[in-house]
């Protein structure tokens, strides 16, 4: 971050630790970093010592050499994506803007303490029009990334973007540091299904990538993301996956409207997915969103699944079916992130906010006629 004399302002210095974050004056400097010329400032000792484990994805593995390198070879991959580390630092969120309760130290107190009352939010129409704005910025941000993927593109420049233009937006980035996640953005690259950490891993011609966009504004979250292709040359296996898990999202939403069940649109989706021979994730799930990231109900997107709830007006919550090439089974990297196919095959999804109405629904995260991406037609 650069200024000018005249613009130069003093930063507050707060604790590079994702636990801890708080504001210091402590001059300890992780020693690693000073030599790789990354600003790391902690608390005192046993912060930084607690904090190590993730804080060392920063450092080069051979100091200066700058080179991307695999942080965990000895772990099985099911597939050809591979962690690339070293991670860029945190991003900075400057002081103005409002912050979700886990910006500091990475817990989502207020939702895990709503979590325990099991209820599902009504919101009110002052609540729904700010939920509405967040839904747009999140839109915004959305497709300003995808405008950028192209073969040669990293992921943490895909990030950096989605930092960027959320705060553009006077918005914070909610996935930044939620239960110390280190990036502003998810990013899945074939076979990963969800939660991927955007890194030093460059798109190449004929992946897919899905970006998962969630930001917080004036109290309220977003939350949506699209899988798009990169480049020109898809394989007939990636368009499939990527088309049917589109459709999937669309049968669900056609389903949605005052009296229906959550249950059954596990049903419509997984049918769908099975019709065109892929199968659907079980592990992750839709979710209430708007004043909390995550909340009740839970939508699974699988057939026959048992979760309570009728859908009501006033009612918002996302559908993002992980549709999967081959198996549904699913393997978590050591990162205690990155969930990826257990067979190794591609995967992708789709997710959309929606608003349960009077007579209907509002599709909140609804694609703009100029919005990059969009379907392309199955290679027979």
């Amino acid at each position: 971050m650069s200024a000018t004399a005249d613009t130069l302002v003093e930063e507050k210095i707060h604790c590079a630790g994702l636990q801890c974050g708080k504001e210091t004056n402590s001059s300890l400097k992780c020693p690693i970093c000073l030599k790789q010329n990354i600003t790391s400032i902690f608390c005192n000792e046993s912060c930084y010592k607690n904090n190590y484990k993730a804080h060392k994805a920063l450092h080069e593995k051979e100091e200066g050499s700058g080179d991307a390198y695999d942080p965990f070879p000895k772990f099985k991959y099911t597939g050809k994506v591979r962690a690339q580390y070293p991670l860029t630092p945190k991003r900075y969120v400057p002081e103005e803007i409002e912050k979700p309760d886990w910006a500091a130290n990475g817990l989502p107190v207020s939702e895990q303490r709503n979590d325990r009352l099991n209820k599902i939010p009504v919101y009110t129409k002052e609540e729904i029009k700010k939920i509405r704005k967040a839904a747009v910025l999140g839109r915004e941000v959305l497709d300003i990334a995808a405008a950028a993927v192209k073969p040669g593109v990293t992921t943490d420049e895909i990030d950096e973007i989605v930092h960027r233009e959320t705060i553009k937006r006077n918005a914070y980035p909610s996935p930044l540091n939620y239960y110390n996640f280190p990036k502003s953005v998810c990013t899945s690259v074939n076979e990963i299904i969800c939660h991927g950490i955007p890194d030093k891993t460059v798109l190449k011609e004929g992946d897919i990538v899905n970006i998962d966009v969630s930001l917080y504004h004036d109290g309220f979250h977003a939350d949506l993301n699209e899988t798009y292709y990169v480049g020109e040359k898809i394989s007939k296996e990636a368009l499939n996956t990527v088309e049917t898990s589109r459709e999937c999202l669309k049968q669900a939403i056609k389903y949605c409207k005052p009296g229906n069940t959550f249950q059954e649109l596990g049903d419509h989706i997984e049918k769908h997915a099975n019709e065109n021979k892929c199968s659907v994730v079980r592990t992750y799930c839709g979710h209430g969103v708007g004043k909390f990231f995550h909340c009740s109900p839970n939508i699974p997107h699988y057939g026959k699944n048992r979760t309570p709830g009728v859908m009501k007006p006033g009612m918002v919550f996302t559908i993002e079916p992980m549709i999967n090439e081959g198996t549904w089974r699913d393997v978590t990297w050591p990162d205690d992130w990155t969930s990826t196919t257990q067979d190794g095959k591609l995967s992708a999804q789709f997710e959309h906010m929606i608003l349960i109405t009077q007579n209907g629904s509002e599709l909140l995260t609804a694609r703009y006629k100029k919005s990059p991406g969009g379907p392309r037609q199955r290679i027979k």
